[in-house]
C-alpha cells in the first residue's frame, strides 16, 4: 500500500474506532515502518524531537503525544503500540507553530484557503484585517478598489472573486462563514476601519477631503467595531498612512478611508478598544513619522483609564534614516515605562528587500510624481507620461530632495537590475548603467523604464541590512516578529518564512557567541508570548493545549531561506508569485493535531471539507472555560 494511502486508511480507521466505539485492533505499518496497534491511546506520536514549549522553558528531548486536536502527553518515552501513526522527528525542534502577526490573505483565504506559502513555513495561525482593510461588510466593487493596488494583488481576479463568493454583509456572518472554508492555517482577524468607514458613510463619501461623518455614521461605525469584537475579532486596525491608494477606476489613487478619519473619529473607536481590553493596530505616516507621538500618547494609561494595547507597524533599520529606529525604540520604552502604555511593534527577522517591475512598488506611491504615474493603468499611457520632460523634472526634484520624508532611500548605485530584454544592462546598478551612457541617473531610470515597461525587474534592498542592529531591534522586548505582509505585494516581496529566519538568526549567534535571543526565547517570541497578547488559544506545547506544532530541521537553517523563486497562483489565473521555499527546513507542520505539511508538501484534506485551521477568537477559550465553570457551579452537565 502506498504511504499516502496507509496514512488516509489511518486516518479513516482512527475516526470510525472513535466514532463508533469499536475496539479496533487490527494492524497498520505506518510511514516509519513500524506495526503500531489500533487501539491506540493517541493519534500521532512526534517521536524524540527536542520539544520547546513557546514559554521560553529550557528544551527536553521528549516524545509528544497528540489525541483528538490537542496534546495529550509529553513523556520521555512514550510506549510502543499506543499510537495510530509515530513520525520520528529526532536531531529536530519540535515548537509550537509560528503566528504571523501582519498578512494581507482576506482575498487569497478565499480564493486558496490551505494559504500554503505561510503553512509550509510553520505558520500555524495567521491574521487578517490589517491596515485598517477588510473583507466583511464592504461590496465586492469597494473591497476590489481598497485592496488590490495598495497590497499588489491583481484587480482582475479579486473583483471576480468577491461578486461570485461573498455571501455575508456582517461581521459575525464573516466569522461563521469560516466554519465552511477548508482553512490550512488557523486564522484570526482585525475589524478593518476602511471597511467599516465605507460602510457606513459609502465609499466616495470616505474618501472625500473636508467631509466628516453624521453624528448618526459615527455611531454606526461604533456599532459595527462593538459587534466585531463581541464576535471575537481581536480589535481594530487603523491607516494614517496616505500613500496607501485605491484602485479601480472611480476613486483611483485616493487615499484608503481611514486615512480621511480625525483623530477625534479614532479616538472615539479605539476607546471601544480599550474598554474591551483588545488590541489596536495602528499604521502610522510611514515617511513623515510625525504621528507616531500620536499613537504612542494614545495607549498610555492616563487620567486612571488602562493602557490601551497598540501593534504598531513597524520597526526597521531603514537605510533611508539609521537613526530613526533608535528614537522610536527610546520613546517607547518611555510609553511602556514611565507612562504604563502597552505598545508593540511589528519587527521583520529578515533583509527588509524588494523586487520591482519597471514603477510598480508602494515606494512610489510616496511622492505625488510616483502616484501620478502609477495612476495610468495602462502601460501606453505611463509610458507617455514618462517621456515628457515636464514629468521628468517633477520626478527628479522630488527624487532628490534632501528634506522631503521617504522611507525608500533612493539610491541608484544599489539598486540592480536583475531582468531585462536589454541583456546588457542585467546584473548592473542604474549607476552604473547612466555612467557608461554618459546620462543623468534619473534619466537612465526613466529611459528604461519607457524602454522595457514592466519587463525591467530590478532589486533593492530597503531595510534591516545591518545584522548587528537587526539583533537589536528583534531582542527588543517591545517588537514582536512579523509585518510578513503575506498575500500582499506578490510580486515584490517574499516574507513568508520569517519565522524560520528568527530561529536563524538566533542559533546563528549562539555559534559565534554573540549575545542574543535563545532558541527557546525565540521560540517564544514567535508563538505564546504574541498568542497571550492577543488573547488567542493557541503557542504552547504543554497537555490539554491545542496542538498547533512545527518541527523545524536546525541542519537546513542555512542559505537557501533567502533564495528567492516563482510559483505561480493557480486561483489567480496562474499570477506569479515571488516566494522563498525551503522545504527541508519544515519537515512536519501539524494544525490542530493533524499534519497538514510533510517534507514542505502541503497535504490536501483527506475525507472532509474542513480542512485543518478553525478561526480563533480573542478570549474564546477563556469564555468557554468561564461558562463550563458556571454551568458547573449549577450543577449542570
Amino acid at each position: 500500500m502506498p504511504r499516502l494511502e496507509r496514512d488516509e486508511f489511518a486516518a479513516v480507521h482512527s475516526l470510525a474506532a472513535r466514532r463508533l466505539g469499536a475496539p479496533a485492533r487490527a494492524t497498520l505499518v505506518c510511514m516509519t515502518g513500524k506495526a503500531i496497534a489500533r487501539d491506540a491511546r493517541f493519534d500521532c506520536v512526534l517521536r524524540g524531537g527536542t520539544v520547546f514549549d513557546g514559554r521560553g522553558s529550557a528544551p527536553r528531548v521528549a516524545d509528544v503525544g497528540i489525541r483528538d486536536g490537542v496534546v495529550s502527553a509529553i513523556d520521555a518515552r512514550i510506549e510502543d503500540g499506543l499510537a495510530t501513526c509515530v513520525h520520528d522527528v529526532s536531531a529536530k525542534w519540535v515548537m509550537p507553530g509560528f503566528i504571523d502577526v501582519h498578512t494581507h490573505y482576506d482575498a487569497e483565504v478565499e480564493a486558496a484557503p490551505s494559504l500554503g506559502e505561510s503553512l509550509r513555513h510553520g505558520n500555524t495561525t495567521v491574521l487578517f484585517g490589517s491596515c485598517s482593510l477588510g473583507t466583511a461588510l464592504s461590496s465586492p466593487e469597494d473591497i476590489a478598489d481598497m485592496f488590490t493596488r495598495v497590497e499588489g494583488i491583481p484587480y482582475e481576479h479579486v473583483l471576480p472573486l468577491f461578486s461570485r463568493i461573498k455571501s455575508w454583509s456582517d461581521l459575525r456572518g464573516y466569522r461563521r462563514h469560516f466554519d465552511d472554508v477548508a482553512l490550512g492555517p488557523n486564522v484570526s482577524a482585525f475589524v478593518g476601519h476602511s471597511d467599516v468607514r465605507a460602510f457606513a458613510m459609502g465609499l466616495e463619501r470616505s474618501v472625500s477631503d473636508g467631509v466628516r461623518p453624521s453624528p448618526e455614521e459615527l455611531a454606526t461605525m461604533k456599532r459595527l467595531v462593538e459587534e466585531g469584537l463581541d464576535a471575537g475579532f481581536l480589535g481594530l486596525s487603523i491607516n494614517t498612512n496616505r500613500w496607501d491608494k485605491l484602485g479601480g477606476s472611480r476613486f483611483r489613487s485616493k487615499p484608503l478611508p481611514s486615512t480621511f478619519a480625525s483623530w477625534d473619529e479614532l479616538r472615539a473607536l479605539s476607546a471601544i478598544v480599550r474598554r474591551e481590553r483588545r488590541v489596536l493596530q495602528g499604521i502610522p505616516n510611514i515617511s513623515a513619522k510625525y504621528d507616531t507621538l500620536l499613537y504612542l500618547a494614545e495607549s498610555a494609561a492616563l487620567g486612571g483609564r488602562p493602557p490601551l494595547k497598540l501593534s504598531m507597524v513597524s520597526l526597521a533599520d531603514v537605510r533611508s534614516n539609521r537613526l530613526v529606529y533608535k528614537a522610536i525604540a527610546a520613546l517607547t520604552r518611555v510609553t511602556n515605562g514611565a507612562f504604563g502604555g502597552d505598545v508593540k511593534w511589528q519587527g521583520l527577522p529578515m533583509v527588509f528587500d524588494l523586487y520591482v517591475d519597471g514603477l510598480d512598488a508602494p515606494i512610489f506611491e510616496e511622492f505625488s510624481a510616483g502616484t501620478a504615474a502609477l495612476h495610468l493603468g495602462a502601460l501606453a499611457e505611463r509610458r507617455a507620461l514618462l517621456g515628457t520632460q515636464k514629468y521628468r523634472s517633477w520626478f527628479r526634484r522630488q527624487w532628490t530632495s534632501m528634506v522631503a520624508p521617504r522611507v525608500y532611500h533612493r539610491d541608484f548605485g544599489t539598486t540592480r537590475i536583475v531582468a531585462c530584454p536589454d541583456s546588457s544592462v542585467v546584473g548592473r546598478t542604474f549607476r552604473e548603467v547612466a555612467r557608461e551612457r554618459k546620462q543623468d541617473e534619473v534619466e537612465c531610470f526613466l529611459d528604461l523604464c519607457v524602454a522595457h515597461g514592466e519587463k525591467l525587474r530590478w532589486y533593492t534592498r530597503i531595510a534591516n541590512d545591518r545584522p548587528e542592529h537587526l539583533r537589536k531591534i528583534m531582542a527588543n522586548p517591545d517588537v514582536q516578529p512579523g509585518f510578513s505582509d503575506a498575500g500582499a505585494h506578490l510580486r515584490n516581496m517574499a516574507f513568508y518564512n520569517f519565522g524560520l529566519c528568527l530561529l536563524k538568526m538566533a542559533r546563528d549567534a549562539q555559534r559565534e557567541g554573540v549575545e542574543f535571543l535563545s532558541i527557546e526565547r525565540a521560540a517564544q517570541k514567535l508563538s505564546s508570548e504574541i498568542a497571550d497578547w492577543l488573547g488567542i488559544d493557541t503557542g504552547t506545547i504543554a497537555e490539554n493545549r491545542r496542538a498547533d506544532i512545527v518541527v523545524v530541521d536546525p541542519a537546513r537553517l542555512d542559505h537557501t531561506l533567502l533564495e528567492t523563486h516563482e510559483a505561480k497562483i493557480n486561483e489567480f489565473g496562474g499570477y506569479p508569485r515571488m516566494v522563498r521555499r525551503n522545504d527541508a527546513t519544515v519537515p512536519l507542520v501539524l494544525v490542530n493535531g493533524r499534519v497538514a505539511v510533510r517534507d514542505g508538501g502541503v497535504l490536501d484534506e483527506v475525507g472532509t471539507q474542513r480542512g485543518y485551521g478553525r478561526f480563533l477568537g480573542a478570549n474564546d477559550e477563556r469564555a468557554a472555560s468561564a461558562t463550563r465553570e458556571h454551568r458547573t457551579e449549577l450543577g449542570l452537565p
